[in-house]
């Protein structure tokens, strides 16, 4: 077992925490070290702590903390970080929890906060019983949604699998679309070019709405370029932008997880909202999930009307509370 200070995440240990992130038994961008480095770069408070498990030298799970008065929580924040985790081994997920489960009962807290576990989260299943073992009650709380569209290997079955209104719509949407000219997505993925386009993002996320352009502080501006750089180094990130001709009209920022695109963050020219830019942009990156195999689309968290009207389904975000005597 060791234990380290998040600033010392670096070298061999992140080499080893990619790795170990590869073979996990649930594997997210949030759960990255560059990721952790990023948002702790800009935000991060409280005393930090970094529990990692060991086997034969092997490291075979690995979380990030934060200590904030008496509670220890996991490193990051719900309104950035979609989803967390204990990063676990696959082959051997319910020993590591145990493993890091025992390091954090060392500690001196009287709660502790597991926020962001997705439903099919080791953790939501094991981490109780471990608890209760030790005379403590975990007490879990719906906190929040993720909707996740599952893809069909073709655009025509995904327009039949959808409900005859919205596929009306959606139809009647495109086509005055492809009207005013050729719609296009465009893709970038290297650092050179993310580096490139980054601030056209943030240019058209703030301008989208009100409560965008609040939440895009400078603080944030700066999380959301080195979060971009620090991540398509990794081969994370992929940036899109519907173009209507040389105009940039709508953004998305995206992850690619295995056969998984999630989508981040939006945004788009109020000047172009007649034509649903917003929307459409949306529906042209599921068409393109779609070709480029991937299997689903995952919308991350919020229960935004658009996500259902694109056919996606909810998948529950949990927060655990352990709470000591």
């Amino acid at each position: 077992m060791t234990e380290a200070a998040l600033g010392q995440v670096a070298g061999a240990l992140a080499q080893e925490w990619r790795s170990l992130l590869g073979r996990a038994a649930l594997r997210h961008v949030f759960l990255s070290p560059a990721w952790l480095r990023a948002w702790w770069e800009e935000f991060g408070q409280g005393e930090p702590l970094l529990v990692a498990a060991r086997k034969d030298g092997a490291l075979m799970g690995i979380a990030p903390f934060m200590k904030q008065g008496d509670s220890l929580t996991f490193a990051g924040d719900p309104n950035v970080c979609d989803y967390m985790d204990f990063t676990l081994a696959a082959d051997a997920a319910r020993e590591a929890l145990g493993a890091l489960w025992r390091s954090l009962m060392a500690h001196d807290w009287r709660e502790l906060v597991l926020w962001g576990l997705p439903e099919d989260s080791p953790t939501l299943q094991a981490l109780p019983g471990l608890a209760r073992e030790d005379g403590l009650d975990a007490q879990e709380e719906r906190e929040d949604v993720c909707p996740v569209l599952d893809l069909p290997p073709r655009w025509e079955e995904y327009l039949e699998s959808l409900p005859g209104k919205d596929r009306h719509e959606l139809l009647r949407k495109l086509r005055r679309l492809y009207r005013v000219g050729e719609p296009s997505l465009e893709t970038l993925a290297t650092p050179e070019e993310t580096a490139a386009g980054v601030d056209d993002f943030l240019h058209l996320h703030r301008i989208s709405r009100p409560d965008k352009a609040r939440f895009m502080s400078e603080s944030m501006a700066r999380f959301f370029r080195r979060m971009v750089a620090y991540l398509s180094e990794e081969g994370w990130v992929r940036l899109y932008f519907l173009r209507l001709g040389q105009v940039r009209a709508a953004a998305l920022l995206c992850f690619v997880n295995g056969d998984t695109l999630q989508l981040y963050n939006s945004g788009y020219d109020p000047a172009y909202a007649h034509l649903s830019v917003g929307l459409l942009s949306k529906a042209l990156l599921v068409e393109h999930a779609i070709e480029a195999g991937f299997r689903r689309l995952d919308f991350l968290r919020g229960a935004e009307p658009y996500k259902y009207d694109l056919g996606a389904r909810d998948v529950v975000v949990y927060r655990l509370r352990v709470r000591r005597g």
